[in-house]
Formats: C-alpha cells, sequence, structure tokens
C-alpha cells in the first residue's frame, strides 16, 4: 500500500486514493491521519474533478458508517435462526469455506452449475473487486443474474444494434469545441455532483435538459424541456421534424454512413409542434428552440440512463439516439453522444479480467425474473456480492419470501449486514475500497485511477477477490484465472490500457487521462455494425422484438386518480448504499417521496403528509413532500432506502412488479402507475 507524503506535525501521513462507486465521477479523494489516529477523509485538490470537495453523500459515509466498527462486518458469520431473523453466529473462514464448497460441490455435481444463480452489480466499480469473482462462476457454470437489466440493458442493446458497441462515447474534454450541450434523462446533479458543477454549469455552453423533473441541472440550463414520463420518443421525432422542415439535416452524412434512415423521415409528417406539444406536455416554442440549436452543433448529446427504464425503452432510445447522425454530431470535435465510456475505450478487456473462456456456455436470466427462479427448487444456491437485491430488486415482498427457503443455499458478500444479508446462510465480510490496491476507471470522462489502500480492512474482512481465491482453493480448482495475484492483473490492465505505466507511477498521479490527447468518437466512422454504417432499422431489430423501424411511440397517460411514479437516485444513496449511516438516514426521512402542487392541492395535503402508495404488486406509506419541481400527474419517489430501516418494512421496490421493457428483459420501474390515498387516522 501507501504511497504517502508527510505534512505538518498535526497530520502524520497523506494517501491519494480515488472513489470507485457507482457514479459518473470517479472523484479523487485524500486519506488523512493524524499523529491522534484521527482520519478524515476529504476530495483530493489535484483531482480535475472533484477539485478538492467529496459531494454530500460520500463525504459522510466515509467518514461515517464506512470506517464504523460497530456497523462494519469483520468475520465471516453462519446462521443459526430462521432466514430473515437476521440471528449468526461468528465462524472462522476456514470453517465457513469449507462448508460452502462442499454443498457447491455437491449441487454442481448433481444438478450441474446452472442451478446457482449469481446475482451483482456495482457495490464497486473498481476493477479487480468488479469482475474477478466472475472467474470463479464461469468456473463452476453458475447462472448470472444480468446485471444491467435492473438498470441500463435497453439502452445498451439499442445502441449495439445501431452503432455496434454502447461504451464508446464522446469525450468530455472536446466541449470547449461544442456549442451545445444535450443531456436526456440524466440528473447529473444528483448522479454526478462534481460533473454538473465543473462540466455542466462550468463549461459555459448552452445547455438543454430532458426530463420530467425539474432537478438541479434542468434548473440550471438554457432551455429545459419538461416531457411528461413515457413521451421520450415522441419529443424526439418532433424535434427531428422540426430539424428537418429548417433544412438542417445532414444529408451527406446520412446517405454517407447510415442504413435506413428514409424508413423514420416518412414518418415526419405526423410529428407536429402541436401534436408533439400536446403528447408531451412540452411546449412547442421550447421544442423548437432545442431542435434548432442541437442541430446548428457541434453538439454532445449525453444519453441517461432513466429514460429507457420504461415499458417502450428500446424505442426510446433508438429515437433519441438519432439525432446525432441526423444533424452530423458524429466524428468530429465537439459532437458525438455518450451513454457510458467503458473500459474497452481504453484498451481493458473484460474477458481477461472475468476469464470469460472458462464458460463455454454462459446462462443469464433477468432481475425482471429473479423472484420466480429463487421460488423454483431447480434453484439450489444463491451467491449475492456487490448489490442488495432484497432493497433493489423488483417484486419485493414476492422474492423476500423466496429467500426463506430453507433448501435454498445462499451465500452474501458485504461489508455490512444488509437486508439480504439476514436471508443468508452465510455472510462473509467483505474489505472495501479503502482497503485494498485496484484500479478505476470513470465511466465519464477517459480516465484511468489509483484505488490505493490506505486503511487495513475491518477485522478480518477481504477484497472479493480474495474471498473468491480461498474458495477456489477450498474446492480444489486449479485453474491459474482462479488464483492470480492483485499485482499481477493490476499490471496486465495497465499494460493494457497504456503500456509501460506502472501502479506506483499512476498512485502518484491519482488520476490520467488515457489517452493524454483528447479523442474524437468514431473519427474514422468505424462503426462496429454488420454493415460498417450506422444501422437505423433492420431485421436485427425485429429478431429482437421491435419493429424495424423505431416510431414516435408514447406510453398511455395514468388512468384518472393514478400517478405516474418515477423513483430515480436519491441525491444522498448510491442506490442502496448509505441507506445505514445514521446522519443520512435523518435526511431521507425528512421526505420519502414528492408531488406537484397543483396535485397536493388536490389532494389537500401539505409537506410531511403520509400517504399510501398503492401499485399492482403491494403498497407502502410514505412521508410526501410539495414540490414545484415535480410534473403533475407524477410521483416522484426516490429509491435505495433500507427495508429493515423503514416502519413498514419495505422499500419502493415493494410497489415494482417487475415488467419488462421492449428489449433486452430490462426494466419498465419509470412505467409503474401507483394511486394515492390517505391513511386512515390513528385512534387516540
Amino acid at each position: 500500500m501507501l504511497p504517502v507524503r508527510s505534512t505538518s506535525m498535526a497530520t502524520q501521513a497523506i494517501v491519494k486514493t480515488t472513489c470507485p462507486r457507482d457514479c459518473y465521477d470517479a472523484c479523487g479523494m485524500l486519506v488523512k491521519m493524524a499523529a491522534d489516529g484521527a482520519i478524515s477523509i476529504v476530495g483530493d485538490p489535484d483531482h480535475d474533478m472533484s477539485k478538492g470537495k467529496l459531494c454530500g453523500k460520500c463525504s459522510i459515509a466515509y467518514n461515517g458508517v464506512w470506517r464504523s466498527k460497530s456497523d462494519r462486518l469483520s468475520m465471516p458469520l453462519k446462521r443459526i435462526g430462521p432466514k430473515g431473523s437476521g440471528q449468526f453466529a461468528e465462524v472462522s473462514w476456514d470453517a465457513a469455506l469449507a462448508e460452502i464448497a462442499e454443498r457447491v460441490q455437491g449441487i454442481v455435481e448433481t444438478d450441474g452449475g446452472q442451478a446457482i444463480l449469481q446475482t451483482h452489480y456495482t457495490g464497486t466499480c473498481s476493477l479487480i473487486a468488479g469482475l474477478f469473482p466472475l472467474r470463479f462462476f464461469n468456473r463452476i457454470g453458475a447462472t448470472e443474474v444480468d446485471p444491467d437489466t435492473v438498470c441500463n440493458k435497453a439502452g445498451h442493446v439499442a445502441l449495439q444494434l445501431a452503432f455496434g458497441e454502447s461504451t464508446r462515447g464522446f469525450d468530455p474534454r472536446t466541449i470547449n469545441s461544442s456549442k451545445s450541450v444535450l443531456i436526456w434523462g440524466a440528473n447529473p446533479s444528483a448522479s454526478a455532483p462534481h460533473v454538473h458543477e465543473h462540466w455542466v454549469l462550468g463549461s459555459g455552453i448552452p445547455t438543454i435538459v430532458v426530463d420530467p423533473i425539474r432537478h438541479l441541472t434542468a434548473e440550471a440550463a438554457d432551455i429545459h424541456l419538461q416531457l411528461f414520463p413515457g413521451t421520450d420518443a415522441a419529443l424526439a421525432f418532433a424535434m427531428l421534424a422540426v430539424i428537418k422542415s429548417a433544412g438542417k439535416l445532414d444529408r451527406d452524412f446520412l446517405d454517407a454512413h447510415c442504413i435506413g434512415w428514409d424508413d423514420i423521415e416518412s414518418q415526419f409528417d405526423e410529428c407536429t409542434l402541436p401534436w408533439a406539444e400536446a403528447i408531451t406536455g412540452v411546449p412547442a416554442a421550447l421544442i423548437e428552440q432545442a431542435a434548432l440549436l442541437y442541430a446548428d452543433g457541434p453538439s454532445l448529446l449525453w444519453m441517461g440512463q432513466g429514460f429507457q427504464r420504461q415499458t417502450l425503452g428500446g424505442n426510446a432510445m433508438r429515437s433519441v439516439a438519432l439525432l446525432p447522425p441526423a444533424t452530423g454530431n458524429i466524428g468530429k470535435r465537439g459532437a458525438g453522444f455518450l451513454y457510458l465510456n467503458g473500459w474497452d475505450a481504453r484498451g481493458v478487456d473484460a474477458g481477461y479480467l472475468s476469464a470469460s473462456h472458462l464458460n463455454a456456455d454462459p446462462q443469464s436470466v433477468s432481475h425482471m425474473d429473479l423472484a420466480a427462479r429463487l421460488e423454483s427448487v431447480e434453484t439450489k444456491a444463491l451467491f449475492t456480492w456487490n448489490n442488495n437485491i432484497a432493497a433493489s430488486s423488483p417484486e419485493q415482498t414476492r422474492l423476500r419470501k423466496a429467500l426463506t427457503r430453507e433448501d435454498l443455499l445462499q451465500v452474501t458478500v458485504d461489508l455490512f449486514q444488509t437486508d439480504t444479508a439476514d436471508y443468508a446462510d452465510f455472510v462473509l465480510p467483505a474489505a472495501s475500497f479503502l482497503e485494498f490496491d485496484d484500479v478505476v476507471m470513470s465511466y465519464f470522462s477517459h480516465s484511468l485511477s489509483a484505488q490505493v489502500a490506505a486503511l487495513p480492512p475491518q477485522g478480518e474482512a477481504l477484497s472479493n477477490q480474495e474471498i473468491f481465491r480461498r474458495l477456489s482453493r477450498a474446492m480444489n480448482l486449479t485453474d491459474p484465472e482462479l488464483h492470480e495475484s492483485d499485482d499481477a492483473i493490476i499490471e496486465t490492465i495497465l499494460d493494457q490500457a497504456c503500456p509501460g505505466l506502472d501502479f506506483k507511477t499512476l498512485a502518484a498521479k491519482g488520476t490520467m487521462h488515457v489517452p493524454a490527447i483528447p479523442t474524437v468518437q468514431f473519427s474514422a466512422h468505424d462503426y462496429k455494425t454488420p454493415s460498417g454504417k450506422i444501422e437505423m432499422t433492420g431485421e436485427p431489430y425485429v429478431q429482437s422484438g421491435l419493429p424495424s423501424a423505431p416510431g414516435p411511440a408514447a406510453e398511455r397517460r395514468p388512468a384518472l386518480g393514478e400517478y405516474r411514479m418515477l423513483s430515480p437516485a436519491s441525491e444522498w444513496l448510491m442506490n442502496s448504499s448509505y441507506a445505514n449511516d445514521a446522519k443520512i438516514g435523518r435526511r431521507l426521512k425528512l421526505c420519502e417521496a414528492w408531488l406537484s402542487p397543483a396535485d397536493a392541492e388536490t389532494m389537500g395535503i401539505a409537506d410531511g403528509s403520509r400517504l399510501e402508495v398503492r401499485s399492482k404488486t403491494g403498497a407502502i406509506e410514505l412521508s410526501v413532500g410539495v414540490s414545484p419541481a415535480v410534473p403533475a400527474g407524477v410521483l416522484l419517489a426516490p429509491k435505495g432506502q433500507w427495508p429493515k430501516a423503514s416502519a413498514s418494512g419495505a422499500n419502493i421496490n415493494v410497489l415494482n412488479p417487475g415488467d419488462k421493457s421492449d428489449l433486452a428483459q430490462s426494466c419498465a420501474v419509470h412505467s409503474i402507475n401507483v394511486t394515492l390515498t390517505k391513511p386512515p387516522a390513528t385512534p387516540r
């Protein structure tokens, strides 16, 4: 560990490291250790994104529950009570791994590895801790619960069909060549606060935001198109129709680099501005203004993950993604689009990290089907790591009941005793990112960062990768991929991303850009589709369950007396992470959901009123506030609270039926309609 530098008499050492959480920022941090043993974690002033400041939630959690000896798991635990009761006894690593290994080996021999489900996501986004465990699961042939289906799968697949890939986005450093930035369905003020402050606001470039909620980024924008949820494709087609009418379509680009445009343009006649205003709720003048500003380019398009979490999510992503090629905003500096910037764009081979070659026949299941799969006796075991399914997955009531199966082996790897861990047969304590070396790559910028061990692990906690190395040994699995050291993997990662770079050098810098010179997305027009062009229509879409061409479709508005519920990330949480911090918990309890002033007046409620929220799947009572940021007909109810910390013993996912979008078995969580009623008065 530990490149340190001496400082004043009061501070003994400082360690430069990087936050690997599920956030666009990937902030640089300093861990300051005083001579008296006090520790504080702050932003790195040398980091080009954090600029000396952490976001509020991370600052609280990393200086709070993340280092709390009473809250962190420090020893392996074995269940001694009913599932869900949270009754456990401490056991040694050897004893826990020996029993897990014996039971897993028996399942593999009797039922095959596919009878074992493993579910994971972005509890940490560092490369080794986030991917190395997949080597073990690939080796035994386990079934993966497809992580992206609970989040952004529809968007990925839509872009892959059109452009051949979804993780090579624009380089944010090229914004100084842009004339406008269009942010569609993302909320940087909550999910990327440093990007919001230093990139969006700090650039001075005219900004357009498309979002149903008037969050801080939308409020600061030059133009905010506050559409009703589920009308994204209609708005995109209306903007394209405006661009055509103004003679601003880039015909040369469309002819040279695109397939299928004629089938799209033929739909524009119906997409008039009055029609669009009626469908989306956005004033026609604003639609026209935004369309022309974007078309004048060069312009950047940031496509967030929020708007593809709907029943028509695949169609919506396809429609919005037409804007860059239609206007020639691809292949030149200051133009392009971003969904995520992946490791592959920086030369790192994810297949190497996960040892995908160990599994010749990979099996997967959607998160939307997880509860049903856990009910099935064909599922014999469940591993959960880097996520908290009892809080974050759909059909919460059904799923938690399925987790009570006594014949289901459940192993949970986590830092904390989460709701999911309460159902486990074994809980294995994971080290936090502050406690081991790794590599971090932002999924916004083209950066490469060192995650440097700054503190010792809590008790006997181990990194994710070391846990699965030891489990591999306990099962007598000798494949070298299962035992490769962190140092060797880091060396390979750095050699792939930046030949000649070593970890010591990267740790001293903290963060560097790869490559050092800003890149232009698709500068060579090297689209990885079968035709080598941008494929806007065609048979692959039909085979994926979509029409050949996207269209200006909109979801039906909620029925009278219903509200569309949106459950984006909370500004105080990282999915369900940090919800167990006491300071953050107090902030979460102030208000759990929000209505527009008009809807609040209709219902006769004020800030802090308790309402029962009911969907076709379940019900929960929430404290509801009133906010002008929320449009009429919408309930804003951020996700992420721990069910066991709630008076109702549930969170917002008790309302989530697990309905799928139109593409890739992905979630449609932003298409849930709910009713609101005042609960009966409590007798005095």
